[in-house]
């Protein structure tokens, strides 16, 4: 399937269309238009001609649709040209400043440039630059949130002391901080806290602990520059309590970015460091508690500080928390406990610009985790397009110093040091013409600056000639627009020349059809005073003839060597063949040594050798299957040898006996000969032999080595058995003689004793 669409993309690009960036619709040639809109719509390389005059007899109006270049050439002055192009202006472009370059009242600049408007011709991309240079020294707002929950009893107390420390070490990258706190349990409803009176009043697990009600949110120190304050507004916090595991961080992240005026955001970098030992709830948990109303994404801050709605809303989802941070410039850190981590990691990636730490048991870590995690997100750089109007598409080329990346959705670099400008190259392409103007913007994620983009498109052709009553209409029979005529009611024609009545226009009709049955042109033009004004690529009377179906060689109209005219292609002078693939030489056929086309084996088309069977290479030269002189002249010879009528085998040839042959020669089993072609005009082929003895043959060789075989064979195995025979006899005279000298007598044998058998009979006794 992949190989089937790369082929189907070279053959789109080989016939000269393209495709739609944005909707992947294929941009065909530019076809016949009937009005100068149609055509500057059709494809971004159409142009059109409003020359007064500039059809021929015959020709539609439609064909002056065309490329700007096959334009010029059939006539049409430059000047008389329609073909809008893609207009780039500079609204707004503050240099870049940062640091020292910053003045008195002035503002730091890290985006450039920060308003443009562009004039887009539909399918046409226009690229441009956009700038950016990390600020040193960008004030900082940072806004600590914190699970107040029972199990953070610990972290609480070292948090009461951390506010210095978080200010001397932001003051390391900026010269300008505040610090803000708010805190967090959950909605004050069953399941999630216990509504019992007692434990409403005092949700610590034991009597012996003291713990402050629950709430959802309560903000408890708007952004500030005094340390001093924040440790004594944190000191007079006291943990709170709830029954499930999961807490209301969502509800507090929601209220901490959306209520601007009452946290204290100012127009910086803005930071909201979330800690907690614990997972979190999301849109849909309400319900457990009879919330059902979704989360509206508004302020609901009562005097005190505190989410006084948390029992009507239900808890934010994650897609709406982080188009919020988004939108407000916020970029999150989640210090959470080790068991947690990996459910915020999954968390993180949800959220645009947010990071992701490990907090110890007693949050003691906490400072050079924030420090950590600033350091990681600043130096990331994401520029995202906003709010982009359907039919718009942009890409991003992101320049990161030493490497670029090419086709991204979003502009992304990492690792971006201060004082460090990078750029991005922008291509935004619309896909149709537009209604009116269009804006959207490029912003860089967490960094309160943007790019406004007002886009418009290049659809009207503003030609310049419009005429109501124009006298080149036949003294006013109709009015003039880009070149064209259209005709008042009644007129027709190229220039409103014929006045049409009933009978009139009905034989004026007539004559542009073929038959009597058949549709006017062809229904491939329009019938004006009585003529066929035939469509871009046709012709004839009645716009009968295709001009674009005539064959293709590589994919090419009549090769690119001719005209198609009427379904057949007139060739350029010195090509031939149906698609004029054929040069009119033969050069290429003729060996370079001389001699006939082909070397004579073959025949010179298209002027290349088609070679006759059995021969092969460029001009014919090499035979594959043809018989040598030895070949060809052995049946003869055999023949000859058995002493036969040969004249038929040898066709002439003469035949001697000779006694000796060069090493050159041909070889038989019974004889070994040579041909000797004819010397002279009118003489014939003589064959020299010289007889010699038939080799073996090879069943002879056979028989004879399996006879030898066998013959070894059997005498080795009654050698084999005369050498056994002997051995047997000696040993059986050796053994008659050892036993002839054995003596059983007990006179010559002492131990010799003679064979007794003595028998007892039980019942015997002796008297």
């Amino acid at each position: 399937m992949k190989w089937a669409c790369l082929l189907a993309g070279f053959l789109l690009q080989s016939a000269g269309v393209r495709r739609n960036q944005v909707t992947g619709a294929v941009w065909k040639p530019c076809e016949s238009r009937s009005s100068c809109e149609e055509c500057i719509e059709s494809h971004p390389d159409c142009a059109w001609c409003k020359q007064l005059n500039f059809t021929k007899a015959g020709e539609s109006d439609s064909s002056r649709c065309d490329s700007a270049e096959s334009l010029r050439q059939r006539g049409c002055a430059g000047s008389e040209i329609q073909n809008p192009r893609n207009v780039l202006d500079i609204n707004k472009d503050r240099q870049l400043r940062q640091g020292e370059e910053v003045r008195g009242g002035e503002e730091v600049v890290q985006l450039q440039p920060q308003g443009l408007t562009l004039t887009l011709r539909p399918g046409a991309p226009q690229s441009f630059t956009v700038k950016f240079k990390r600020a040193e020294g960008y004030p900082i707002d940072l806004y600590y949130l914190m699970d107040l929950s029972y199990s953070m009893k610990d972290d609480l107390e070292n948090i009461k002391k951390l506010g210095q420390e978080i200010l001397t070490a932001l003051n390391k990258v900026t010269r300008s901080v505040k610090i803000g706190f708010g805190s967090f349990v959950d909605k004050t409803v069953l399941p999630y806290v216990s509504t019992v009176k007692s434990k409403l009043l005092n949700p610590c697990p034991t009597r012996l602990d003291t713990c402050q009600p629950p709430f959802s949110f309560r903000n408890v120190l708007s952004l500030t520059e005094s340390a001093a304050l924040f440790e004594e507004r944190v000191s007079e916090q006291s943990i709170s309590g709830n029954l499930d595991s999961p807490e209301a961080g969502f509800d507090a992240m929601m209220q901490a970015a959306v209520c601007q005026r009452e946290i204290g955001w100012r127009n910086v970098t803005r930071l909201l460091v979330y800690t907690s030992d614990d997972t979190f709830h999301m849109a849909g948990d309400g319900k457990l508690g009879g919330i059902y109303f979704p989360n509206d994404g508004h302020c609901h801050l009562n005097k005190g500080g505190v989410y006084d709605r948390s029992t009507y809303y239900d808890y934010p989802s994650v897609g709406q928390l982080a188009q919020v941070l988004s939108a407000n410039n916020i970029q999150s850190i989640f210090a959470v406990t080790e068991k947690i981590y990996p459910t915020y990691q999954e968390l993180s990636r949800l959220i645009p610009k947010s990071a992701v730490g490990v907090l110890t048991s007693d949050s003691s870590n906490v400072v050079q985790l924030i420090e950590d995690a600033y350091n990681s997100l600043s130096s990331t750089i994401y520029l995202d397009p906003l709010q982009l109007p359907a039919g718009l598409s942009v890409s991003f080329d992101s320049h990161c110093g030493n490497h670029t990346v090419h086709g991204q959705r979003r502009g992304e670099c990492t690792g971006v040091k201060i004082g460090q400008e990078i750029s991005f190259t922008v291509t935004v392409t619309s896909a149709e013409c537009l209604t009116g103007s269009q804006h959207f913007t490029i912003k860089p994620q967490g960094i309160n600056e943007e790019l406004q983009v007002t886009v418009k498109t290049a659809c009207d052709c503003g030609c310049g000639d419009e005429d109501p009553s124009s006298q080149h209409c036949s003294h006013g029979n109709g009015s003039l627009h880009c070149g064209v005529c259209s005709c008042n009611k009644g007129r027709q024609g190229r220039h409103c020349e014929c006045q049409l009545s009933g009978d009139e226009a009905s034989d004026l009709q007539q004559s542009c059809r073929a038959g009597n049955r058949s549709t006017l042109c062809s229904g491939h033009g329009r019938c004006e005073c009585g003529a066929c004004l035939c469509d871009k690529n046709r012709g004839g009377a009645h716009c009968e003839c295709d001009h674009t179906a005539c064959p293709r060689h590589n994919n090419t109209l009549c090769g690119g060597k001719g005209e198609c005219s009427c379904g057949q292609c007139v060739c350029s002078q010195g090509f031939t063949g149906e698609a004029c693939e054929c040069p009119s030489a033969n050069t290429s056929c003729v060996p370079e040594a001389g001699g006939e086309l082909c070397s004579g084996n073959g025949t010179c088309v298209c002027n290349r050798c088609h070679c006759k069977e059995g021969y092969i290479g460029r001009h014919c030269l090499t035979c594959i299957n043809c018989k040598t002189d030895c070949q060809s002249y052995e049946t003869c010879l055999l023949c000859e040898l058995d002493g036969g009528h040969c004249e038929s085998e040898c066709k002439g040839a003469l035949r001697r006996e000779v006694k000796k042959l060069p090493e050159d020669t041909c070889i038989l089993d019974n004889a070994i000969f040579r041909v000797i072609p004819p010397r002279e005009e009118g003489s014939g082929v003589v064959i020299e032999y010289v007889r010699r003895m038939s080799p073996p043959s090879t069943l002879t060789i056979v028989g004879g080595s399996v006879s030898g075989i066998v013959f070894i064979g059997l005498l080795l195995i009654m050698l084999y058995r005369i050498i056994i025979f002997f051995y047997d006899r000696q040993e059986f005279r050796r053994f008659e003689n050892e036993r002839q000298k054995e003596k059983w007598n007990k006179d010559d044998n002492p131990l010799f004793i003679h064979a007794t058998t003595t028998v007892m009979n039980p019942n015997f006794e002796e008297s």
